[in-house]
């Protein structure tokens, strides 16, 4: 794969020549590990892993790429399952430059893209913002809850969000009202490599002591009901119409089964783990060995909420 750009970045390395790359102001590594990235800890590697500097810098990149090389972004990694094969193409990670959240005149909150829903949470508590609270229990940044729908505990982004700016393959910078995205459960229909760099929420007027009070019961309920405190990705499943993933799946006896290092949790049967070493491969085909006993069990067929991206 050749990678150039036509604006004027520092001297590529000597690695970076050999491989026909110009090196962008941000960060470009070749073959960079995934797992740690990720909340499984698992998967192979991206063919290159591009960190910009700034929005320009994306642009300036996105724009001279090879049309043919894939581009993925990656927020956290809490959604998410990268296989051994690792990711071909190029994968895009924002960092402390799309990390900002800051309050407009009226009861809206501009967002970057990379900002985390704690982040956005507590800003807008901070702003009498109420409305918002639902973010703090979602494990991700701005750009995957924009893209996915995301939503927890009553609330969903489809709800809160005013309009969206994206980075279109070609690197051009594009501003999307809420009903370009024709959300439903979540999906949305983002064009197809856009990267989402910032959103702007809106909320209604509250009371920051009575935010606080709904934060402090949403992330009591998720300590309780949810392992947070293992490697693993967050909701498999989406919950089908009229029905709970969770009760599906414990219905059809798949609670603590476990497929080499991967198991379906017992404290909440909508969470696969990764109970030590296990590959994605093997986190993978848990969830599908739970689908086909949910399917043969209830008649349902289950729908993957966690994304799987890379080669096998």
């Amino acid at each position: 794969m050749t990678l150039s750009a036509r604006h004027h970045p520092p001297a590529p390395s000597s690695e970076e020549k050999g491989l026909g790359v110009v090196a962008p102001r941000g960060k470009l590594t070749a073959n960079a590990p995934l797992a740690p990235l990720v909340w499984f800890k698992s998967g192979g590697a991206a063919q290159w892993l591009f960190e910009p500097k700034d929005l320009a810098d994306l642009q300036a990149f996105l724009g001279d790429l090879d049309p043919a090389v894939p581009v993925m972004a990656l927020g956290l990694g809490s959604n998410l399952i990268v296989r051994d094969g690792g990711v071909p193409g190029v994968v895009v990670r924002l960092g402390k430059a799309f990390a900002t959240v800051s309050k407009r005149a009226d009861l809206t909150l501009d967002c970057g893209a990379g900002a985390s829903g704690i982040l956005v949470s507590s800003t807008a508590r901070d702003h009498g913002i109420a409305g918002l609270e639902f973010l703090r229990s979602i494990p991700g940044t701005v750009g995957g809850f924009v893209r996915m729908n995301g939503g927890a505990y009553g609330g969903e982004v489809k709800d809160i969000l005013v309009d969206c700016d994206v980075v279109l393959r070609d690197g051009t910078l594009r501003s999307l009202q809420v009903s370009d995205l024709r959300y439903s459960y979540r999906r949305s229909e983002l064009p197809e490599g856009a990267i989402v760099v910032a959103a702007r929420f809106r909320g209604r007027a509250g009371d920051p002591a009575a935010i606080q009070a709904e934060m402090d019961r949403i992330s009591a309920s998720r300590e309780a009901s949810q392992p947070l405190r293992s490697k693993t990705g967050g909701s498999t499943f989406k919950n089908p119409e009229g029905h709970k993933a969770w009760q599906l799946v414990d219905q059809a006896g798949c609670r603590g089964l476990t497929l080499g290092g991967a198991q379906v949790s017992e404290k909440h049967t909508n969470f696969l783990l990764n109970t030590g070493n296990a590959t994605s491969a093997e986190i993978e085909a848990l969830g599908e060995e739970v689908r086909r006993r949910v399917k043969a069990q209830s008649g349902i067929e289950l729908e993957w909420e966690i994304q799987r991206v890379g080669n096998t």
